[in-house]
């Protein structure tokens, strides 16, 4: 006979407890500690639960296994096939998170409109919005797919029939906080609901090889909501980034086993929907002002990309005893960083200033071949001195105040030479190996000393 046990657990990070507390232990997060009951001794076997197709599994020698590769399947959004690595993986989990009204479902409704507009049966399952309402979106994105079926439902068991009475080749589940187990007693969203039915639907995609996108919400710090092991379970994470105020919308991968995560697809949201960007490079460049002090332009890579973005700082005399130092689009400790060694490797009277640094356009930059622009912008604004508009800087800064060789500097360097840049900043140690392009001038410096004084004169 099974019995139930009453337990509390946190919404953030799943530690348990057998009694509430206002703060949890494990993640220190408020108020996250919610009731559930947990089913004890013998259950009922589930009627929905799905076992692998062909024989029992038993254990198999490696080498006897045949590695067959199946093709992705790829759609008309450029981008997106080249966060997943080029193209969507038959049988694959892929789970989307994303603050909310950023273009998560405009997003999957396109997708899976092009899907169906390629002789696949695709089954949008929506636990958020009635089937009129998706029918309204759908309008405004001009979708006409007759592949294309929607079902409004928040149970696990119903949508498991209508699985197997359709046979789709892809289900969008939207989204899985909504979604409940009838056989779990937790609410819709608590972190038994969402590790369940995560499995379950794992289960689906691994036994009947449909690929399964899944809808997951954000907590306030901008990670998904729910236990850590929904990330861990599924094959892809896929961020959707942005801002409410800006159009762009960026697409990352934190995890992907069948790609690389280091890839970023850029979108623009128009009122016909999602439209990928081709140049972003262009894109983030084309409002920057000339002549500006603290304005900087660097050459990143993201994934196999390499991005043009421009890194703005603005430094001013402090008013209080402690300045204060803020980033957007920069890790801040990182401009705390590069200002120590400023102030002790080139001179700069930092302590009492201000400092404000931006990202424009929205991106978040995070590889150290940034740092040499960051450093260049601050000494650019405490100087009052603009940098050349068609200078490209480019370097990792070392604490002693070197200039360290990157990656791929050759792709970075060939990006700026396209988008018209005549002069591009690198470490002295990339030079050499590679031909540069004709039509821009390739500087090496060895220092933070060095770049000032090609840059700023001084």
């Amino acid at each position: 006979m099974a019995k139930k046990k009453t337990k509390f657990m946190c919404q953030s990070c799943g530690y348990e407890s057998a009694k509430w507390m206002g703060k949890c232990p494990g993640c220190g997060e408020w108020n996250s500690m919610v009731e559930d009951i947990e089913i004890t001794g013998k259950q009922p076997k589930r009627s929905f639960t799905h076992t692998p197709v062909g024989e029992s599994a038993k254990a198999t020698p490696l080498i006897s296994v045949e590695s067959i590769e199946e093709p992705r399947v790829k759609t008309k959004i450029a981008e997106l096939n080249r966060v997943l690595g080029g193209g969507v993986v038959p049988g694959s989990l892929i789970l989307i998170g994303g603050d909310p009204g950023i273009g998560k479902s405009t997003l999957l409704l396109q997708v899976s409109s092009q899907l169906a507009e390629t002789d696949n049966k695709v089954l949008y399952i929506s636990g958020e919005e009635s089937v009129k309402q998706t029918k309204l979106r759908s309008d405004r994105l001009n979708i006409q797919s007759k592949e294309l079926y929607v079902y409004a439902e928040t149970s696990l068991e119903a949508i498991h029939q209508s699985i197997e009475q359709l046979s789709p080749d892809f289900v969008v589940i939207d989204s899985i906080q909504t979604i409940y187990h009838p056989e779990v007693t937790s609410a819709p969203g608590s972190v038994t609901q969402v590790r369940e039915c995560t499995a379950e639907l794992m289960r689906i995609a691994k036994t009947k090889n449909i690929a399964i996108f899944i809808v997951g919400h954000v907590t306030k710090e901008g990670s998904i909501a729910g236990p850590r092991i929904l990330e861990h379970m599924v094959d892809t994470v896929l961020y959707f980034e942005g801002e409410r105020h800006h159009t762009y919308r960026i697409l990352r991968a934190v995890k992907n086993r069948f790609g690389s995560t280091n890839e970023m697809g850029i979108f623009e949201m128009k009122e016909s929907g999602l439209e990928e960007v081709a140049n972003p490079s262009e894109i983030f460049l084309e409002e920057r002002s000339q002549g500006a002090a603290g304005s900087t332009v660097v050459a990143s890579m993201e994934g196999t990309r390499p991005v043009l973005v421009e890194i703005q700082a603005l430094v001013t005399p402090t008013s209080f005893n402690n300045p204060r130092r803020m980033a957007t689009g920069i890790d801040q400790s990182r401009v705390s960083l590069l200002m120590a060694v400023l102030e002790k490797r080139v001179g700069l009277l930092l302590q009492q200033q201000d400092a404000y640094l931006k990202v424009a356009g929205g991106v978040r930059l995070d590889e150290p071949a940034i740092d040499l622009a960051v450093a260049v912008s601050i000494a650019s604004s405490f100087k009052d001195q603009p940098s050349n508009a068609f200078d490209c800087i480019i370097g990792e800064v070392g604490l002693t105040g070197e200039v360290r060789r990157v990656s791929r500097i050759e792709q970075r360097v060939q990006e700026a030479a396209k988008l018209g840049f005549k002069r591009v900043i690198i470490p002295a140690n990339n030079i050499g190996g590679w031909k540069f392009p004709e039509d821009i001038q390739v500087i090496g410096v060895s220092s933070v000393n060095e770049a000032l004084k090609q840059v700023l004169g001084g």
